[in-house]
C-alpha cells in the first residue's frame, strides 16, 4: 500500500514532467497497463498507447500547467489535481477547429488511481466547449 505522501509526490512529479515537456519521465510514472481516460474521448489502455498519445499532443499543442494543486487519499490509492492550462494550438487536431497558433487558458483537472508506486489510471477533465470557443 502507498502512503498519501508517496501519492502526492508521484502526481507532483508527473505534472512537473508535463511542464518540462519530459514525456519519458511521464511514461516512467505509469503502470504498463495504464488506463488513460480522455475528456469526452476514448480510453487508451497500455503504456504504448499513452506514449503515442503524448507524441501526438506534443505535435499539436504546447501547454503549461499553472496553479497545480494535488490531493490524495490517506491510503495513497487515489489522487486528484486541479490546475489551469495555458496553451497554444499548433497543428489542427482532426474534427476540431483549424490551428493557427491560437492561445487558450482553460481550467482543468485530473483524477488518478495509483498502484505499487505508479499511476494506473488517469482521467482528465476540461470544458471542451470553452476550449473550442477560445480557438475559433
Amino acid at each position: 500500500m502507498m502512503s498519501r505522501a508517496t501519492a502526492l509526490k508521484t502526481i507532483e512529479a508527473y505534472y512537473a514532467a508535463f511542464n518540462a515537456g519530459d514525456t519519458a519521465t511521464m511514461e516512467s510514472l505509469v503502470t504498463e497497463d495504464i488506463e488513460h481516460h480522455m475528456n469526452e474521448g476514448l480510453i487508451r489502455k497500455g503504456r504504448e498507447k499513452f506514449r503515442e498519445f503524448n507524441g501526438y499532443m506534443t505535435r499539436c499543442y504546447r501547454e503549461k500547467l499553472e496553479g497545480v494543486t494535488v490531493m490524495a487519499t490517506d491510503d495513497g490509492t487515489r489522487a486528484a489535481a486541479e490546475f489551469t492550462v495555458h496553451g497554444t494550438y499548433l497543428v489542427t487536431d482532426p474534427g476540431l477547429p483549424e490551428a493557427r497558433g491560437q492561445k487558450y487558458v482553460l481550467p482543468a483537472g485530473g483524477f488518478f488511481t495509483l498502484r505499487d508506486g505508479k499511476i494506473a489510471r488517469i482521467t482528465t477533465y476540461y470544458n471542451l466547449a470553452d476550449w473550442i470557443r477560445q480557438v475559433s
